[in-house]
């Protein structure tokens, strides 16, 4: 992409965005797996009307998957859900990042999406976590893909090893069963629209920090969570609609910025590529 026209195409983006508002379905609260309502506090400007807003996934669980926590199994729509970890912690900080470090008009709170209810579409940029434990549904599939084929943009976070990658990878195909997963090149637009991401490396969550990546759980798993892996499946036009960080834990990073024992390099390079996706996912 043209840096020089970025700005402009952003203000275009966010301006078709704002008209959106009226439209869009209220801000919601969700127990997390980690945190219950009023942990975090809610912003006091939690309700502005803004630009961009922090739009997280929700799912049901799949192969590995939990459903409930907490000692009791509970339905994925009401939280304490596998799409809930580290929520909403990670999404609020993350969130001041964005507003601290862009022009980015950004809300301080997230918004929960249930694809089911078709509103989609109201968020040009949606996160997912734990994606190697997630049931995606075949409704489910395809209204992620018409999202994405109309201009959305996904990121896909948050699984280690082999087992993972083949939940996430069968799951995907309900949405994509044509397109192939591809390693993203160094010289893509996605790693160099506001920060040179030119030296990337793996992003392990906050308990794993000692060893640097994450063990999986499963037997055939016990090694094969080594190393980062930065993929993605693009559009007919060359476009990333679905940016997949493998082996590393974004939202962990994001959760635990403001952590003094959580490594500074590991939350600064996390920030920067969702700086980078979410300016990439409005102007694209």
């Amino acid at each position: 992409m043209n840096i020089r026209k970025a700005p402009a195409m952003l203000a275009c983006g966010l301006a078709v965005a704002g008209v959106l508002f009226a439209f869009q379905r209220p801000f919601r609260e969700f127990n997390g797996v980690e945190y219950r309502i009023g942990q975090i506090p809610l912003p006091p400007d939690y309700q502005e009307k803004t630009e961009f807003t922090f739009a997280r996934l929700m799912y049901p669980p799949g192969e590995g998957g939990i459903n409930g926590y907490w000692g009791r199994d509970l339905d994925w729509h009401v939280g304490v859900s596998d799409w809930t970890q580290d929520f909403p912690r990670a999404d609020r900080h993350f969130s001041l990042a964005v507003r601290r470090l862009t022009r980015v008009h950004t809300r301080s709170a997230e918004q929960c999406v249930n694809l089911d209810e078709g509103d989609a579409f109201d968020w040009p940029w949606l996160y997912a976590v734990q994606v190697g434990e997630w049931g995606l549904t075949d409704a489910q599939g395809r209204a992620l893909r018409e999202y994405l084929l109309r201009g959305g943009f996904f990121m896909a976070d948050d699984f280690h090893g082999a087992f993972e990658w083949n939940v996430f990878e069968k799951a995907i195909k309900r949405a994509f069963p044509d397109r192939e997963i591809r390693d993203i090149p160094d010289d893509d637009p996605i790693f160099h629209t506001v920060y040179d991401l030119k030296e990337r490396f793996q992003i392990p969550g906050q308990a794993h920090v000692r060893q640097g990546y994450k063990r999986p759980q499963y037997p055939q798993g016990t090694e094969d969570g080594k190393g980062a892996h930065w993929r993605g499946i693009y559009d007919d036009q060359g476009r990333i609609m679905i940016a997949i960080s493998y082996n590393s834990d974004i939202g962990d990073a994001w959760e635990f910025a403001d952590d003094v024992n959580y490594p500074a390099p590991f939350a600064d390079l996390a920030i920067r590529l969702g700086v980078n996706y979410i300016v990439y996912a409005m102007t694209r």
